[in-house]
């Protein structure tokens, strides 16, 4: 078998995505202090029903390579909670200006912008926490859990989702290169579904050939993810997608939409989907989630 049928799917899916919600339950409690408000802002946010993708990819790859998961889950939390914070920032009027993510109102919209800001301040750090109080407390292995965490690290900063997001705001209302769209979007979007598979690989000891082929499908994954967001940023609807579509006409932003028309970006879509499955095929039977996963990714409509 290559691929799990759906009843499969989702029962693998469904126990990740439950383990990975106890966690940051754990992580992130409700408190009763004079900041408890900070919490209930950051809560508001990392338990607005996100698919869990990033720390979902985290644990597959682990559990692909024989990994231990119990040292993966700090890690793979921690990018979730890295992605959270950029949504929060992503959504204020100073940057895309939402009002609706996941179906409901905008975490600013809630707590309004200052406390909007330290809540994405607040999951950015704690997701370091997390990493480093996990290192200082297992034991062994010591260069890969810092190594992991540098990969996380490099993907969420200037050279990665930040130097992205730099990018997108200096593009707006300009015709910009294919060449620009695809540095922007591998940054911006690339490097935060990367960061989960190649952390995972670092942690579960992967070697050199396999952390070869886990780079290239996290690069095809994050492409891929892109260009199906920017599908749905035409074809969507608020809906289904839980967030206001159009948004990026509307902001006059290039997109492969509008770069490369709708037909030629379905057709970039199966080749780069079809390209991050090959990366797969060579791990054998223990790839069968991911390889269900990212024509999941490919053809959501959400």
């Amino acid at each position: 078998m290559q691929y799990l049928n759906e009843e499969e799917y989702n029962a693998k899916i469904g126990s990740w995505i439950e383990i990975v919600n106890e966690e940051l339950e754990r992580l992130i409690p409700k408190k009763d202090t004079p900041e408890k408000n900070i919490y209930e802002a950051m809560r508001y946010s990392i338990f607005a029903g996100g698919k869990r993708i990033r720390p979902v990819i985290c644990l597959a790859v682990c559990e692909m390579l024989g990994g231990n998961q119990k040292d993966v889950l700090p890690f793979a939390c921690a990018i979730e909670m890295i992605h959270t914070y950029s949504l929060i920032h992503d959504d204020l009027p100073a940057m895309d200006d939402d009002n609706y993510r996941r179906g409901r109102l905008t975490n600013h919209k809630v707590f309004g912008e200052a406390t909007a800001i330290l809540a994405g301040d607040a999951l950015l750090n704690t997701a370091y926490e997390v990493m480093m109080e996990h290192a200082l407390k297992t034991e062994g292995n010591m260069v890969q859990k810092l190594t992991a965490m540098h990969a996380i690290a490099e993907a969420a900063g200037t050279s990665g989702m930040i130097g992205g997001q730099v990018v997108d705001l200096e593009s707006e209302n300009k015709i910009i290169q294919k060449e620009t769209l695809h540095y922007m979007h591998k940054c911006k979007t690339g490097a935060l579904l990367k960061a989960p598979a190649v952390a995972a690989a670092i942690l579960s000891g992967a070697s050199e050939e396999q952390m070869s082929l886990i780079e290239k499908f996290g690069d095809k994954t994050g492409l891929a993810f892109q260009i199906r967001d920017d599908i749905l940023d035409v074809e969507g609807d608020l809906a289904s997608m839980g967030k206001q579509t159009g948004s990026d006409a509307k902001k006059l932003k290039s997109t492969y939409i509008t770069i490369y028309g709708m037909e030629e970006s379905k057709r970039l879509l199966n080749e780069v989907t079809t390209e991050a499955d090959k990366c797969l095929q060579g791990f054998g039977a223990s790839a069968e989630f991911l390889r269900t996963l990212i024509f999941k990714l490919c053809s959501r409509n959400n």
